[in-house]
């Protein structure tokens, strides 16, 4: 059993997911810790806040609220608020809806976990998919998350890289197996901006994903999760494209 970890997440600290990843928590840890946001942070993917100061509360029984993003909870949770008794592992999550693809790059989940691996803390991201957002089960992380981070605890990882773990919307016992998967095409095919007007006749507008099918490939998290598999997805901050490093590196210069 670990001696602490540490838990964000994007939905906020009152989200359901959070409670579920605290139950986790519980099965593999003597002590677990929140920092956490305040409220719904989806989408900020690896933001910090460098222009506005952040206010912390203290929720009691080692549970914290921060006015931030996900990436300011494991700044503040790793940096000043654990810096004395540093986590073993940072969990964050669970997120109401899945992190496949693409779509990782926004993820506020994703962001937060790959903030505390920048800074010296293996982390996990776990997702939960659903089928009606409004009644999410949360069944197959509730009842596999512990065992499933366990063994990849066992299995171990490389400490540039971060796991991003999806569960699907299933029953626990009807859930396949855990698979290793890659970074799929995902599905945004394009941003949706719808304009309205308020009150005062002012415009403001809303963005919103377009989405569409693609092509996943057989190695995909898209398709190991449409095949009802436990997904594990190794991610790093490198994205060097190697494809088109090696065409200019044909006609640019590097260094020795």
């Amino acid at each position: 059993m670990l001696d602490r970890v540490l838990l964000t997440n994007d939905d906020g600290i009152d989200a359901p997911g959070m409670a579920i990843m605290e139950a986790i928590a519980a099965e593999i840890a003597k002590e677990v810790w929140v920092v956490a946001p305040e409220h719904d942070q989806s989408g900020q993917s690896h933001a910090i806040s460098l222009h506005h100061a952040l206010r912390v509360s203290d929720r009691g029984g080692r549970r914290f609220g921060v006015t931030g993003t996900p990436g300011d909870c494991a700044a503040m949770g790793i940096c000043h608020i654990m810096k004395d008794c540093l986590p073993d592992l940072v969990l964050s999550g669970v997120n109401r809806g899945l992190n496949l693809g693409k779509e990782t790059v926004f993820s506020g989940t994703v962001g937060g976990a790959m903030t505390a691996m920048m800074l010296g803390v293996p982390a996990l991201a776990l997702s939960q998919g659903y089928t009606d957002r409004k009644n999410v089960s949360w069944d197959s992380s509730r009842k596999l998350g512990a065992a499933t981070i366990r063994r990849l605890l066992d299995l171990g990882w490389g400490a540039d890289a971060i796991l991003n773990i999806n569960f699907p919307a299933c029953p626990a016992e009807e859930a396949g197996e855990m698979t290793l998967a890659r970074q799929g095409a995902g599905i945004i095919a394009g941003m949706n901006v719808e304009t309205r007007t308020d009150p005062r006749g002012m415009q403001y507008h809303w963005l919103n994903f377009h989405r569409s099918s693609r092509t996943q490939g057989p190695e995909s998290d898209y398709t190991a999760h449409r095949a009802g598999r436990i997904v594990v997805t190794p991610l790093r901050y490198d994205r060097t494209d190697e494809d088109a490093y090696a065409t200019l590196a044909t006609q640019l210069p590097r260094l020795p």
